[in-house]
Order: C-alpha cells, then structure tokens, then sequence
C-alpha cells in the first residue's frame, strides 16, 4: 500500500476529482477488476455545502471515469447513522437521479447482510457487499466530530457495518473499534472531500470552505495529514495511533509523501456563525481559502485550551494582500513580514497553533 498523498486545490469538485485520478493513474489500478463501491459520507440528509456531506460531483466524476475505462459494475453504498434514514440522505442530495442516469446501484448498507469478524478482541458485523468487491473507493469529509474530534477516512468506514455494531462502537469508546473495523477492511483508495467540513460537529452546521481534496491508498496517512490540517496531533486522536499500531507504520507526516498537484486560488472567505467570531482575530486580504481555514482551526483550538486570550486586541494577517507588508502577526507564506509568522502555503493548522501558543 502507497503512503504517498495526492493534494489539490480549486472549487470544481469534478475537475478537482478528475485531475486526482490522473496523477494516481487509476487506469492502471483497476486492471482486473469488475466490481466497484463508492462509499461516501451521508451521515445525515445535510448538503454538501453545509460541511457535512460528500459533494456529489465527486460521485459522478468517479463514475464517468470508470466508465471511461468500461468498468460498468459499479454500486453507490452506505448507511447513514444510527436513526437517520439513509434513503431520505439518497433521495435529497440526487443520488437517485445519478443512479439513473449513469445506471449504477444505490444500496442502504443497512439492508445488506453482513458477516461478522473480528479484531484484537472488537466483534463487528461487516456489510458483505462491501467486502466482495473488487474495488472499494472511500469518499470521507474532513471535518470535526463531538465525539472524536476529527472524522475523515479511517472513521467513515463505520457506514459499512451493521446498526448493532455503531452501536456496540459507542458503548467501546469508539477508538479501539474504529482502529480494528480499519483493519478489518481496507479501501483499495480514499479520496478526502475537504472542500468544506464543519469546524466541529459531523451533522454541518458550521461549515469552514477550504477548496482541497485528497487521495491516498493509505486512509492513516489521510488522517495524520487531516490532524494536522485541524490543529491535532494523531496522539489527540487515538484511532489513529491505535490503527497505525496495528498496521506498524508512522503517524509523523515527515514519513509520508505529499505530492501537490497545485497552488491554492485567491479569494476572501465569508465566514458564518461560530466561524464569524472566531474571525474577528483575523485579518484576511485576498485570503486563499485553505489557508484561511488552516488559521480558523487554530483559533478554534486555541479557544478549546482557554487560551483565546492570547489574541485580545490582536488581529492575525492572512493572505496574499499581505505580501511585502509589516504586521505583529502573520498566517502563510505570504505573511513572512510579520514579526511573528508561520510559513506554509498553506501553513498547517498545528504549526499555526504551535506558534500562537508561544505569543
């Protein structure tokens, strides 16, 4: 399995998507194989905008290039948690107008029967369809969890099992089940919807735009890189040093190789909400969304810690209109002036908090 990690910014899903599939030559992947699940993230019957949801596009450029390459045995699944209606998720975000018009399967991983294993000790029933596949293409959303912090790749592998089994999760911690479920069943590739996801809450409410996707065979890698795109440490979140502990391979990004495919596009966010007050500690000229959402995480963080405080009367520079100017504090590569800055474009939301905490 590959730990290298594609990147890539923009505000076309399907173009985003596409470009992706490219740089990890897909074509070549998927010689052999016939049978092929899409599983994205429909945790609820939210939109995509709204932070919670896979865009759909995404979907639907998958699928045009599996066709493409006539691949044609191809099966939208997952299952919504525990008391949402999957179908209503289906019905309202148009996965009911794709299957038809590209004539691919919906399947409710409810319905589906399941075979139970087990892992270190965690009994969980495992959708079999999923497990029958030929090749399974994992579509998370980056975005906060109330309970584990962070959901993307590892934890959206919980929509394949059995309404039992998110229940036994929840009565386990859920980090040890979420480690052996991932252990269980690897995805033959994972692609990160980052376009937006919720600050903190996996429902969305609060969504935070940061224009990028991510695609890795490797979903640990996608998470240790998705941490610290939040502002956590692996350690912060411990499925993720759990699952890497069964597997016996590095959660430290210097032991993972990120390719990015291109530079993030000017713009200035309109931040709504919660991400509104945390705003007023920034000060964004022609901020890139991915950097601006990297220093929203921050503060977020910095908030959690009771150290908000720190930032009373200041005001953190960020984006390109910065460029050549003097300021106290500035976020990116284009912020190098300030006298107390952190490079990156864009810069991580753990450096940023790394720096902040030293203030």
């Amino acid at each position: 399995m590959s730990r290298t990690i594609y990147v890539i910014y923009g505000k076309d899903a399907e173009t985003m998507t596409d470009n992706l599939l490219s740089a990890y030559g897909l074509e070549r992947k998927i010689e052999g194989k016939e049978s092929f699940v899409l599983k994205p993230n429909l945790v609820t019957a939210s939109l995509p905008d709204n932070g919670a949801t896979t865009h759909t596009e995404i979907i639907e450029a998958i699928i045009k290039r599996l066709h493409r390459c006539g691949k044609k045995n191809i099966t939208i699944a997952e299952s919504s948690w525990v008391g949402a209606s999957t179908e209503e998720a289906m019905r309202r975000l148009g996965y009911h107008d794709i299957a038809r018009k590209y004539d691919v399967k919906l399947l409710d991983i409810k319905k589906d029967k399941f075979r139970k294993a087990e892992y270190d000790g965690v009994q969980i029933e495992l959708s079999e369809s999923v497990l029958n596949a030929d090749f399974v293409i994992n579509l998370p959303v980056l975005k906060g969890h109330c309970q584990t912090k962070m959901t993307s790749a590892m934890k959206n592998l919980k929509g394949c099992i059995s309404d039992r089994s998110k229940r036994d999760f929840h009565r386990w911690g859920l980090m040890k089940p979420i480690a052996a479920l991932n252990a269980l069943i690897t995805p033959s590739l994972t692609i990160v919807d980052s376009i937006c996801g919720d600050l903190d809450f996996e429902e969305g409410g609060t969504p935070v735009e940061t224009d990028r996707m991510m695609l890795s065979e490797d979903p640990i890698a996608l998470d240790v890189l998705g941490a610290s795109l939040m502002g956590y440490t692996p350690e912060e979140i411990p499925y993720i040093t759990i699952g890497a502990a069964y597997r016996n391979v590095s959660t430290k990004l210097d032991d993972i190789d990120i390719v990015t495919l291109n530079k993030p596009e000017k713009g200035n966010a309109k931040p709504k909400g919660t991400t509104a007050r945390l705003a007023r500690y920034t000060d964004p000229d022609q901020a890139c969304s991915a950097c601006y959402a990297s220093l929203i995480h921050a503060i977020k963080r910095l908030d959690e810690d009771g150290g908000i405080g720190r930032l009373a009367g200041k005001r953190i520079a960020v984006g390109q209109g910065w460029r050549g100017k003097e300021s106290e504090i500035g976020s990116g590569a284009c912020c190098k002036c300030a006298k107390h800055s952190v490079q990156g474009c864009p810069p991580s939301a753990s450096d940023i908090l790394s720096m902040l905490k030293k203030l």
